[in-house]
């Protein structure tokens, strides 16, 4: 029992001193955060730009039910949830990594973040237990897999709590509250719907695409960035998501207008399986006299 004691009392030290050091997986926990207020900000910050905007800022006023104060703090719950249970699990991770590092040479790295948590077991590493990154050509290959992953994941979750009146009553409506969407607002969810759609979406596309903690930073920190420029309500010149992207702003929109509610649940970067379930939408841009855009639902694919 005493070895026990003194073994916990030094992993919690060692822990304590490497928490100095900023790791792959604190990165993968606290980088896509701060890209997203980064990012967020700098859309919150830019001039009115009525002449790139999806809805005009008198539709914004009138048409979203929630104040932007409630926004950022339903947003910063959502983070600060899935932070600490990333601390947590970082913690018995390690002791994990500990033991069986001293056992069998094994090691255990849990990883999440505003999106995202994960396991993976037996890393590639050296000699002195550090990680070896693949070749830039694999990791691109493994970003494109867990892209795909997280795709099918939120399609499914997603299209199942537009399905489920309790569960669309009581959870997915909180994101509806904003009929125009804007930046900021890109995850203010139901934390359940952060937990099932971001967390375990995450999770599952960083096992099964078997890309590292290092990879997992800027896979996560582009998924944030999508979301958050999908959210935007501006349609601008020169966006290279609108560009490579056929899920983008005004496609997200469409989703977000009462006549599209059933449609266009793909996110955040393939419309695959809307186009395979029926469930795609196709939009026209139109100008609108007073200036801006106006994303019109076209005829859905199935009718």
């Amino acid at each position: 029992m005493r070895t026990h004691i003194l073994w916990f009392r030094e992993c919690a030290f060692e822990f304590w001193i490497l928490s100095w050091y900023v790791s792959d997986e604190a990165m993968g926990t606290f980088a896509p955060i701060v890209v997203y207020w980064l990012y967020a900000g700098i859309y919150q910050l830019l001039p009115p730009l009525d002449n790139y905007r999806l809805h005009t800022r008198r539709e914004e006023d009138e048409k979203n039910s929630v104040p932007l104060p409630s926004v950022v703090r339903g947003v910063l719950l959502q983070q600060l949830a899935q932070a600490t249970v990333a601390q947590g699990l970082f913690v018995v991770s390690y002791f994990n990594f500990t033991l069986s590092f001293r056992v069998v040479s094994a090691e255990h790295i849990f990883m999440t973040n505003a999106h995202a948590f994960s396991l993976q077991l037996t890393l590639k590493a050296n000699t002195s237990g550090i990680t070896i990154q693949p070749s830039i050509l694999v990791q691109i290959v493994q970003i494109v897999v867990a892209m795909l992953v997280m795709d099918t994941w939120q399609y499914f979750v997603h299209r199942y709590m537009h399905q489920n009146k309790f569960l669309y009553r009581h959870v997915h409506s909180q994101h509806h509250r904003l009929v125009v969407p804007y930046a900021i607002g890109a995850l203010y969810n139901h934390p359940l719907e952060g937990l099932l759609l971001d967390t375990f979406g995450g999770a599952l596309s960083f096992l099964v695409s078997g890309m590292t903690a290092r990879t997992a930073v800027t896979f996560f920190c582009f998924a944030v960035i999508k979301t958050v420029d999908d959210h935007c309500g501006l349609w601008l010149p020169y966006n290279v998501f609108h560009t490579f992207f056929q899920n983008n702003t005004a496609y997200h929109d469409i989703h977000h207008q009462l006549q599209g509610l059933k449609y266009n649940y793909s996110q955040p970067f393939f419309p695959i399986w809307d186009k395979i379930f029926g469930t795609y939408m196709p939009y026209s841009l139109v100008k609108r006299p007073e200036g801006g855009f106006e994303a019109k639902a076209m005829k859905a694919a199935k009718d």
